[in-house]
């Protein structure tokens, strides 16, 4: 038995180990191959993975101008020729790093102390780019004005969490077809891998094409237009190849099954890509180089929040202001609903009887309490982030590895300038990684019958290509109601003698219904109505 061994038996055996249910702690239910120092490296791996949010984050939300504001008369809709309002942006972006490191902090430790689930949140990609493009628009060009939104973004929550409370959205998340939630998973892998193929958070192999839609880049930076199309020199960027080199890397060593394989790739290609004077360096000299590179320099900073807190105004009058808030509650609901249990599906331990999986209502509370708070910081909403199955891939299986991943976030309060200059292309090899990883899922689904497979097929393929998990799921649920509600309203008008060949062959989803388990999955205070 090596020293590692003997530290896990022991925290094991203390009543950490027995809360967590680390294997061998004596708990009632305990999660199979859960050990102390893989938590803490799976949750490592999590933040690493999803380190790029940290400044991702906040140049988006500082797009929308936050609560700057300037003479439009004189300077223009979008305040750019005013250097004050230049200066006020930086302010705003420094507070949205501190932002984002805070509540993600927030939001993963309470995520692993009461779920124990692996399972990390911070402000969800897609949700603050609607935030800040579409409903405040550009530099506050839009409808709906930064506090206002924010004021949206905190009813949200508030709703999130009494649907919580009362039992609707879990009653919700367990009403989705088998087929449907296996598929998420499936799909998710695919968005995985898509987004670390290309340039914002991964490799840049794929760029956008005005025909097409995407091609084959690989270009250097300075080869791409403003749209991200590469003009010239395609797959002779310095970047995408030591990107390749990384997934290279990864595959091999988990091939050997090494341990922190995926950890150790990110942080090889992030280490020779700091040097400035290489062609795969993440600081050329630039105007936007040299801003990262000094950002970088200071190694330790803390910025405290001036100008984002609590900064609401609570005017529910505007019709974009519900529109706003709609949108925000059901993308987010299916979003994080979509991950949560994909990722409990690819953790295993997801019930298969029940169709549920344990913490699942403290999740959901912890999820709509951190959206609240998020908003009082000054951040778009607030949701489960796929990249937790980096860290599931690692072996994590308990609220260790989410806990782990919250302290990360609380150093990166104080060593942002390090964690925001992982680049793209370190981390784009591990999403890829964890993606191939979820297609494990698809073998599970039920392509024998039609009615199950399509609605799963359509549900795989919406996710990426839509670019969002929660309009998958609306594209999946929607086809599965329409095709098999046809049937059976065909078979119960035949009184069975209209059927499709292989109908025994179905997901038996309607048993499930009357047999019980959906009487089980609604709250009781409604069975009481």
């Amino acid at each position: 038995m090596t020293w590692i061994d003997k530290v896990n038996s022991r925290v094991a055996r203390t009543p950490f180990g027995r809360w967590f249910r680390l294997e061998g702690s004596g708990a009632k239910i305990e999660r199979a191959g859960s050990k102390f120092s893989v938590e803490l490296r799976a949750g490592l791996t999590t933040f690493i993975a999803m380190a790029y949010i940290i400044s991702t984050n906040a140049l988006i939300l500082t797009d929308s101008g936050g609560t700057c504001d300037c003479d439009r008369e004189r300077y223009g809709p979008t305040c750019d020729a005013d250097p004050a309002y230049s200066s006020c942006l930086q302010e705003i972006k420094l507070d949205m790093i501190t932002a984002t490191c805070a509540i993600s902090c927030m939001a993963c430790i309470l995520m692993g102390s009461l779920a124990n689930l692996p399972i990390a949140l911070a402000p969800g990609m897609g949700l603050n780019a609607y935030f800040a493009y579409t409903v405040v628009g550009y530099h506050g060009t839009g409808k709906v004005s930064y506090r206002n939104a924010l004021a949206a973004v905190c009813i949200e929550g508030l709703i999130f969490f009494v649907l919580s409370v009362v039992g609707l959205r879990q009653w919700f998340a367990r009403l989705i077809p088998l087929s449907l939630k296996t598929a998420t998973a499936s799909g998710i892998g695919i968005y995985l891998a898509f987004i670390g193929l290309q340039s914002s958070a991964g490799i840049g192999l794929i760029t956008s094409n005005s025909s097409t839609l995407v091609e084959l880049g690989g270009c250097p930076p300075q080869y791409r237009d403003a749209n991200n199309v590469c003009t010239a020199h395609h797959m002779e960027g310095g970047p995408t190849w030591l990107g390749v080199l990384g997934l290279m890397l990864v595959g091999t060593m988990l091939l050997y099954r090494l341990k922190g394989a995926i950890l150790i790739g990110i942080v090889i290609i992030a280490i020779i890509s700091w040097p400035r004077p290489t062609a795969v360096t993440y600081f050329p000299y630039t105007p936007s180089g040299d801003e990262a590179f000094n950002f970088f320099k200071k190694v330790v900073t803390f910025h405290p929040i001036k100008r984002t807190l609590a900064e609401f105004h609570w005017d529910l009058s505007s019709g974009d202001f519900w529109i706003a808030l709609i949108t925000f509650l059901y993308v987010d609901i299916l979003d994080c609903t979509g991950t949560m249990f994909s990722m409990a599906k690819f953790g295993g331990y997801m019930d298969d009887r029940t169709q549920d999986f344990e913490g699942s209502s403290m999740a959901f509370l912890v999820d709509s309490a951190s959206i609240t708070i998020g908003s009082a910081f000054g951040s778009s909403p607030v949701t489960a982030f796929i990249e937790s199955g980096a860290g599931i891939a690692e072996g994590g299986r308990t609220g260790i590895t989410t806990m782990v991943t919250g302290i990360m976030f609380f150093i990166a309060l104080f060593f942002a300038p390090i964690f925001a200059s992982f680049p793209p292309w370190a981390t784009g090899p591990a999403l890829i990684t964890v993606g191939s990883m979820m297609m494990t899922n698809v073998l599970q689904i039920n392509w024998k019958y039609i009615g199950d497979g399509l609605p799963a097929f359509i549900t795989i393929i919406m996710i990426p290509f839509g670019y969002s998990i929660g309009y998958g799921l609306i594209a999946g649920i929607g086809s599965f109601i329409f095709i098999n509600t046809v049937v059976f309203v065909i078979y119960k008008l035949s009184r069975g003698r209209i059927a499709p060949p292989n109908f025994d062959q179905r997901d038996d989803w309607i048993g499930f219904v009357t047999r019980g388990g959906f009487k089980s999955n609604v709250p009781s205070w409604i069975l009481r109505l």
